[in-house]
């Protein structure tokens, strides 16, 4: 079998078999077969797609280039859940807490930031002590013990996505369905647990843009998972402007604690009660005669665990297990602060119409709480607060957000930008025209 054959194969519009596939992925792991052969199989998928089977079997070929994590010494049901990312999603954060309180164990691998945010990783870190650096026995004991554990991706889970990746990444490929599918779908797969639920951002600071592509994504994961013999769901969520308020690694770190006091976001609760009755459900935590009832019962069950404390607990035994201060999970003034704090005022009266939420990111990435490349460092305690979003009032000289810097000069180049992203307007589009303002879009789209 030869590699020339392969791309010619696929140029022409073939159809890979799982023998070319598994041949393709294996040599490129292994390094066998060079980086300009692989990249021109990502061109002429690029160009002419995959279908269905292919995507399937490049998905299980990249699961299995390296090591597949064993869970069955964990006890239960383990759900895992993923998120495709946006501005503000701190939701892991406070829906791990909130399930596993719920009596379901969440057995996670997470990753670091790159873009305009942390990761999973790099939030949690704003904890002083934190690791993620566990041995799979200590992850396994963690989640018996707690019912939660999260650790890094290892060097040896799916190392054929990480060749692609960063090769994608570098030769415009990474926009494409099916690439974009196995991905995410080969490293769930590599990490063991027995449910999968996808979160999956639509809107402009998301990845895909439109709520097409975003359900097109979904349906494509979740048959992927499905036919891998996991129970896998999809929520497509609203990302056209930041998930909650707060966008910034300890800064989300307190909006997530303040969720769990029962005090959260009503779009960010929203989201995490959505995600996690899904995830109640594929554990089999509540029974019930018909799914609307089995939701009803799990968001119950959710909520409870916020109203008793037991989510909050949670949090804090969760932290302590690997290494953190759980202090802060109950006083949050120990948690990063930066030394500047700059308000951006609204130019003018008006009602917000529109936020590009992209571009709040980028003012976060400004302030230095994302990384720009992997080598770049995060500060955990930068970031913004948003004080109005879409569909509010402001009046001129109100406060529209407050940024939370360590440097004046980024400060202010976060606040230039900052006031770019909103759009105020003296009436809502159509209201002239005696039109009825809509109601603002509500943060679920669909579930699969």
């Amino acid at each position: 079998m030869r590699m020339y054959d392969i791309i010619m194969k696929k140029r022409n519009g073939g159809e890979l078999t799982e023998e070319e596939i598994q041949f393709f992925v294996n040599g490129f792991t292994r390094g066998v077969i060079p980086d300009y052969q692989a990249a021109a199989l990502m061109m002429a998928i690029y160009f002419e797609k995959m279908t269905g089977e292919e995507t399937y079997l490049l998905t299980m070929a990249m699961a299995h280039s390296g090591d597949v994590l064993d869970l069955s010494g964990i006890q239960g049901v383990k759900v895992d859940k993923h998120s495709t990312g946006g501005v503000g999603d701190k939701t892991s954060l406070a829906l791990i807490p909130m399930v596993a309180a719920c009596g379901i164990p969440v057995a996670k691998m997470s990753g670091r930031g790159l873009g305009h945010t942390g990761g999973t990783i790099d939030k949690l870190e704003s904890f002083s002590g934190f690791t993620t650096e566990l041995t799979e026995e200590e992850f396994v004991r963690n989640v018996n013990r707690i019912g939660i554990a999260i650790m890094g991706q290892t060097a040896d889970l799916a190392p054929a996505d990480k060749k692609l990746y960063a090769l994608r990444d570098v030769t415009a490929t990474v926009d494409n369905l099916s690439l974009i599918a196995s991905s995410i779908m080969s490293k769930k797969l590599a990490a063991g647990a027995d449910a999968i639920v996808l979160d999956v951002k639509t809107g402009s600071g998301a990845f895909m843009k439109s709520k097409e592509d975003a359900f097109l994504l979904a349906r494509e994961m979740v048959e992927i998972g499905r036919r891998a013999g996991k129970h896998t769901i999809a929520v497509i969520s609203d990302m056209d402007q930041p998930l909650g308020y707060a966008v910034g690694n300890a800064l989300e770190v307190r909006e997530a604690i303040e969720t769990l006091k029962g005090n959260g976001p009503e779009d960010f609760v929203e989201l995490c009660l959505t995600l996690g009755s899904q995830m109640l459900i594929a554990g089999g935590r509540v029974k019930a005669s018909s799914h609307q009832e089995a939701q009803t019962q799990a968001r119950n069950l959710l909520l409870d665990a916020i109203d008793s404390g037991k989510a909050l607990k949670k949090l804090a035994e969760f932290v302590d297990a690997q290494g953190g201060d759980s202090r802060a999970v109950f006083d949050t003034s120990l948690l990063p602060k930066a030394s500047l704090i700059k308000e951006v005022k609204a130019p003018k009266s008006g009602r917000i119409t529109h936020i590009k939420c992209d571009e709040i990111g980028m003012c976060s990435l400004i302030l230095g709480g994302g990384r720009e490349t992997k080598e770049s460092a995060v500060d955990l305690s930068v970031g913004l607060v948003l004080k109005r979003k879409a569909g509010d009032e402001i009046k001129v000289g109100e406060t529209l957000a407050v940024l939370h810097a360590n440097d004046p000069d980024k400060a202010e180049a976060a606040s230039s930008r900052f006031l770019k992203a909103y759009t105020i307007e003296e009436e809502w589009p159509g209201e002239k025209a005696g039109q009825i303002r809509p109601a603002a879009p509500g943060i679920i789209h669909g579930i699969l």
